[in-house]
């Protein structure tokens, strides 16, 4: 851990948005040949990933990541160092699902000690319904993407580390105009150029975290709290429907 610098911020809280998961995709003879020296029974090849939303460079704030993969893969121990502008990235192929734990190591300045994050490889398409598995069959090009969206939290960071998450810095894909585009740069009240922690209002190819999503789960979620309130009513009616006619039958016997 590196040596403390300045005082904790009290009462201050700091939080990046980043994405993690996999994409995988079947080895098929035209759209995904199997590369030489890839084992017979392997299926697929897939990835696993940490990257900032809408592609905003982490590595100020993350230093490195290790992939814990399944025992039976080779060196399945990885540790990905950051590079500026990129994500922490791995590549591999195999035939199986399984658990990967995901350790975020932060940049000495941070003096945070490392968390650990786990997420379940998919190979296959997955889903709810069948319905579900079936658009995840023929969308993104035969992929099956399992992503996750993550905030980190910083809490009462060290000043010279607020220095570091507040200054200026430039995403890895500058923004285009036109509708749903935003700026990645905010300015403090002094005129200084701040990191963003903005989410991006809309989709687009390739970042499906986004102001638009966010709305999305909130009416799937309205939607289903409707249901149960619905399905919670009817169930109270039937409940005292039949404790009225279970207190009628008692009287009945009561009586012969």
């Amino acid at each position: 851990m590196a040596p403390q610098q300045g005082k904790r911020l009290k009462g201050t809280q700091i939080f990046r948005p980043f994405i993690y998961g996999t994409t995988a995709l079947p080895f098929h003879p035209l759209h995904n040949p199997k590369p030489p020296g890839v084992p017979d029974d392997h299926t697929h090849s897939w990835t696993v990933f940490v990257k900032g939303i809408d592609d905003v460079d982490t590595t100020y704030w993350l230093r490195r990541v290790q992939f814990k993969l399944h025992e039976s893969i080779p060196n399945h121990v990885r540790m990905v160092e950051g590079e500026k502008g990129k994500a922490f990235v791995l590549h591999e192929t195999g035939w199986g699902e399984f658990e990967i734990a995901i350790k975020l190591y932060y940049v000495p300045e941070s003096s945070e000690k490392p968390q650990t994050l786990y997420h379940h490889l998919r190979l296959h398409p997955y889903g709810r319904t069948e319905e579900e598995k079936e658009i995840m069959r023929t969308t993104n090009n035969g992929q099956v993407i399992s992503w996750s969206y993550e905030e980190q939290l910083f809490n009462e960071p060290y000043e010279s580390f607020y220095e570091i998450l507040t200054s200026g810095a430039l995403p890895a894909v500058p923004p285009k105009g036109g509708k749903g585009a935003k700026e990645k740069l905010v300015r403090s009240a002094g005129g200084v150029l701040e990191r963003s922690a903005m989410i991006p209002l809309v989709n687009r190819p390739g970042q499906m975290f986004s102001r638009e999503t966010e709305q999305v789960e909130i009416k799937k979620l309205k939607e289903a709290m409707i249901k149960i309130e619905e399905m919670a009513r009817k169930t109270k009616d039937e409940v005292e429907k039949k404790e009225k006619r279970l207190k009628e039958l008692k009287a009945d016997s009561a009586k012969g």
